[in-house]
C-alpha cells in the first residue's frame, strides 16, 4: 500500500530550447556592447601612448641639438660704489608771514605759486591809522620840547639868582627837576614817534627770504591781527634745498672712513620709479646717533636744485657715490648662476662652440652689472640667458636678444630684468633688488674654470 500512495518519479523531459527569441536577441546584444566599450578603450589607451621615434625624451637637459642661447662679452670698466637710501625733499627755510599790526588789506602783490625774492613787497595794509598816530606824536614833541626850553632858560636864571643868594636852594633844585621831567617827555614823545614811523612799515609786508609763495589765505578787504592761525601766506626757500635720507646702520663704517679722509661725497636723487635723477648734489652732514627703532641713520645732502626738479615733501631715492673701482672686470647680473659650487657662470668657447662652468668670485655691482674680482678675464664670452637649460660641455647655438629660438630644444625664458650685453651706467634702484641670474644647481662632476 506504501507504495501505491508514493508518488510517481520525475521524468527528465528533454527536447529542442524553448527560450524566447526576445531574450536570445538582448543577451546577443550585451555581448556586442561590451566589445565596443573594450575596443573604444584600447583605441584611446593606444592615441595616447607616445610614440617612439616621434620625440626626443623629455627633461632638463632634453635635446638633440645644440641649446640656442643668448650671449654677452665680459668687459673692463668702472664699477661705482654707491648705497642708497629713502629720503625726503626737505627746505632750508620755510616762512609762514605774520603781521605785525592790525589792520585792513589794502594790496596784494603777488600771485599764488609765484617766484619771489628777499624784500619784495608781498602786502599793503592800511597805513592811515598810523600815519595820523605819527602826526600826534610829532605834535605832541614839539610840545615838550618848547616846555624844555622854556625850563631850562628859567634854569639859567635861577642859577644865577642863587649864586647872588637872591632865590632859596631849594627853588633852585626844583627848577632842575622840572627840566629834568621835560627832557624826559621829549625822550617819550620821540619813542612814540619811532614806533609809529615802524607801525607804516610794517604796513608794508615784504618777503623775509627768496622762495616760492604758496597758495593765498586772504584777499582784499579782509581785516588782519598778530598771529593769524594761518598766517597770511607761506613762502618756501626752493633754491639750494635739501634732502635727508636714511641707511641702514651697517653701511655707517664705510661711509664713515670716507667722511672722516674729508672726501666730498656725491649725491643723485632719483625719481621714485629709478628711471629719471632729479638732480645732483653733496653730502652735508651726518646725524649724531642711529635710530634705534628702525636701525637707520639720517643723512642730508643738499642740491643747488637750479631747475627746481626737486619739489618740497617730495619722496626720493638718493644714491651715495662712496668710490669707484677703476678697471674693474664687469659682466651682466644676468649672466650670474647660484647653486652648490656656489656662484658661477657658463663660459662659451668660440672653438667648438660649448659651454664650461666657471667659478667666480663677485666684487661690487649695481641692478644691471657686476664686478668680478676672481674667475674671468675681459673678453670672454658668457651665457645671460638660456643658462637653466644648460650643463657643462653642452653644444649651444648664438642668437640675437629677442630672436626667438629655432633648434632642437627651446630657448630659455629671459628676464625682464636681464640684459643681452653689459652696460657701463645703469639707473640706480632699491637696495632690496637681487643681483644675478636664475637659481639652478650644476651637475656634481663639473668644475669650476
Amino acid at each position: 500500500m506504501n507504495d501505491i500512495n508514493r508518488s510517481p518519479p520525475e521524468v527528465l523531459i528533454t527536447g529542442p530550447d524553448v527560450t524566447p527569441a526576445w531574450r536570445r536577441s538582448l543577451t546577443t546584444r550585451r555581448v556586442l556592447v561590451v566589445i565596443a566599450v573594450l575596443l573604444a578603450f584600447a583605441l584611446l589607451a593606444w592615441l595616447l601612448t607616445p610614440k617612439g621615434g616621434t620625440k626626443a625624451p623629455g627633461g632638463r637637459f632634453a635635446g638633440g641639438g645644440p641649446m640656442p642661447v643668448v650671449t654677452a662679452t665680459v668687459q673692463s670698466g668702472d664699477m661705482p660704489i654707491t648705497l642708497i637710501g629713502l629720503g625726503a625733499v626737505t627746505p632750508l627755510a620755510t616762512v609762514t608771514v605774520q603781521s605785525q599790526i592790525s589792520g585792513q588789506i589794502m594790496h596784494i602783490s603777488f600771485k599764488e605759486g609765484q617766484t619771489v625774492k628777499a624784500s619784495d613787497p608781498l602786502i599793503l595794509i592800511d597805513p592811515r591809522p598810523y600815519q595820523v598816530a605819527l602826526e600826534q606824536a610829532e605834535g605832541a614833541l614839539a610840545r615838550d620840547k618848547a616846555l624844555l626850553a622854556n625850563a631850562r632858560i628859567d634854569l639859567d636864571r635861577y642859577q644865577t639868582l642863587w649864586s647872588q643868594d637872591s632865590i632859596a636852594e631849594q627853588q633852585l633844585a626844583t627848577q632842575k627837576s622840572l627840566v629834568a621831567q621835560d627832557e624826559g617827555n621829549v625822550k617819550t614823545d620821540q619813542g612814540q614817534i619811532d614806533a609809529a614811523k615802524l607801525n607804516l612799515v610794517y604796513c608794508h609786508i615784504v618777503s623775509p627770504i627768496g622762495g616760492r609763495v604758496g597758495l593765498q589765505v586772504v584777499n582784499v578787504g579782509n581785516y588782519v591781527t598778530p598771529n593769524e592761525p594761518n598766517g597770511l601766506v607761506v613762502i618756501t626757500q626752493m633754491q639750494p634745498i635739501t634732502v635727508v635720507f636714511t641707511l641702514p646702520e651697517d653701511q655707517i663704517p664705510p661711509l664713515l672712513v670716507q667722511v672722516h679722509a674729508g672726501k666730498t661725497l656725491t649725491a643723485a636723487a632719483w625719481d621714485r620709479a629709478n628711471t629719471h635723477q632729479l638732480a645732483s648734489g653733496t653730502l652735508q652732514s651726518v646725524d649724531s646717533q642711529i635710530d634705534p627703532t628702525t636701525g637707520t641713520i639720517k643723512l642730508k645732502a643738499l642740491f643747488a636744485n637750479t631747475d627746481e626738479g626737486l619739489f618740497p615733501q617730495q619722496f626720493v631715492n638718493v644714491v651715495l657715490l662712496l668710490d669707484t673701482v677703476h678697471g674693474a672686470t664687469l659682466v651682466s647680473q644676468a649672466a650670474i648662476q647660484r647653486g652648490a659650487p656656489g656662484t658661477y657662470v657658463y663660459v662659451v668657447n668660440s672653438a667648438d662652440q660649448t659651454v664650461s662652468v666657471r667659478k667666480v668670485t663677485l666684487g661690487p655691482g649695481d641692478p644691471t652689472n657686476v664686478s668680478i674680482t676672481q674667475g674671468l678675464k675681459p673678453g670672454e664670452i658668457v651665457v645671460v640667458d638660456g643658462a637653466d637649460k644648460l650643463k657643462d660641455g653642452a653644444k649651444v647655438l648664438l642668437r640675437k636678444p629677442g630672436a626667438p629660438a629655432s633648434g632642437a630644444a627651446p630657448a630659455a625664458k629671459s628676464s625682464p630684468s636681464q640684459g643681452s650685453s653689459p652696460s657701463q651706467g645703469s639707473s640706480p634702484s632699491q637696495g632690496t633688488q637681487r643681483q644675478g641670474g636664475h637659481r639652478h644647481t650644476p651637475p656634481s662632476n663639473q668644475g669650476s674654470g
